[in-house]
């Protein structure tokens, strides 16, 4: 069929305008960096990364951060601690009104403004995309694999092309999110070895949009999977299947993905000297306490979910990141390239008694005064 059918069919043609339109209007917080004269054009050696997907909705919400005698937003106040990259989630068609294509790219073209280094994390899903869930989104569902594969393609390339007609071009593009059993499902799911060829197909229909929307190849490709186990084979399927890709990422959360940082250094160990690619933790967050904030249920609220080195009091929080980020930097040959904090944000900004608030204030870089906290200090150059 011819593109411009298709797209109409997909939904992608009313996506765009409306991204156009809704970014025609945006205006950015007064108090964010502002703009580099000169933006830095050289990759970090090392990325001291954020989350910051959330930012939008709280932003909206009129929450009000401080630290250091400063209130502003946390792209600002993060950025000055020494924060220098920012990962943004996509969804593809949301309902819920947040983590679309207009409201990413109008804070993408934030984050570039400040200088900093943009990591777009695309889901390939209206919804969270994870281990244990990848639903295709409605406007893909039914769809024969040829087709489907081309509909990852064309929805790569024009998000990207609307990001670049924001001056927002990522630095990074992860295709798809913590794709341990694959995604878009049921196509590209994974529940035996035979189910990697539809899988690398998908990946790379991703994977050469970003490409051939990036001539200069200045855009690296990043590949997502949760937890250090099971990384070392399903990369190795990657490489099989003949999936190109520049980075390795992987989640690391202590509660679900083992609580020893030694084995942790031995697992991604093993997987730099293998592979030969750089690795970047994409996914990290650890509890400053086991309290709460609100009246949503925390993913972390136990003694038995922590390292029993790392407290969950503010000084453990700022020791377990300030250890992680060693350890990354230890890695063999450079190829431990940095770190990225999940929703530090992500503080109970609907109010103490929301049952639809925050699941993570306790894990936030902000602490129940939405004030910055002692593992800030992660972030200082050196």
């Amino acid at each position: 069929m011819r593109l411009v059918n298709y797209l109409y069919r997909t939904g992608l043609l009313a996506l765009a305008f409306g991204a156009s339109a809704a970014l025609s209007s945006c205006h950015h917080s007064s108090s964010d960096p502002q703009p580099d004269p000169d933006p830095p054009t050289a990759t970090p050696s090392f990325y001291r990364g954020a989350d910051l997907s959330f930012s939008p909705e709280i932003e909206a919400a009129g929450t009000r951060f401080t630290d250091q005698g400063r209130t502003e937003t946390p792209l600002a106040l993060m950025k000055q601690r020494g924060m220098n990259l920012v990962r943004l989630r996509l969804w593809h068609t949301p309902t819920g009104g947040h983590s679309h294509l207009a409201e990413v790219a109008a804070y993408a073209r934030r984050v570039k403004q400040a200088g900093l280094t943009l990591l777009l994390d695309i889901h390939y899903s209206d919804t969270w995309a994870d281990p244990g869930q990848q639903a295709t989104p409605r406007a893909w569902q039914g769809l024969p694999a040829a087709t489907l594969q081309d509909s990852v393609y064309n929805y790569t390339r024009r998000v990207l092309r609307v990001l670049a007609a924001q001056q927002a071009t990522p630095d990074l593009v992860q295709v798809g999110n913590e794709i341990n059993g694959g995604m878009l499902w049921p196509q590209g799911r994974i529940q035996s070895p035979a189910d990697y060829p539809a899988l690398a197909a998908l990946l790379r229909k991703g994977l050469q949009a970003v490409t051939d929307s990036d001539p200069a190849h200045r855009i690296r490709t990043v590949l997502h999977f949760a937890g250090p186990t099971g990384a070392d084979y399903f990369f190795g399927q990657m490489a099989q299947q003949n999936v190109p890709y520049d980075v390795q990422a992987l989640s690391y959360y202590p509660q679900f993905h083992g609580r020893n940082l030694p084995t942790l250094a031995q697992q991604l160990t093993a997987l730099v000297n293998r592979f030969n690619k750089d690795l970047l933790v994409v996914e990290t967050a650890y509890p400053f306490t086991l309290g709460w904030n609100d009246y949503t249920n925390n993913t972390v609220g136990l003694a038995s979910q922590i390292i029993p080195e790392y407290e969950a009091t503010p000084a453990g929080q700022r020791a377990y990141l300030l250890a992680l980020r060693q350890l990354i930097a230890d890695l063999p040959g450079g190829h431990g390239i940095g770190f990225c904090y999940w929703a530090p944000d992500w503080v109970a900004f609907r109010g103490p008694t929301a049952a639809n608030g925050s699941s993570a204030e306790n894990q936030a870089l902000f602490d129940f005064n939405n004030a910055g906290v002692p593992a800030l200090e992660a972030y200082r150059a050196n």
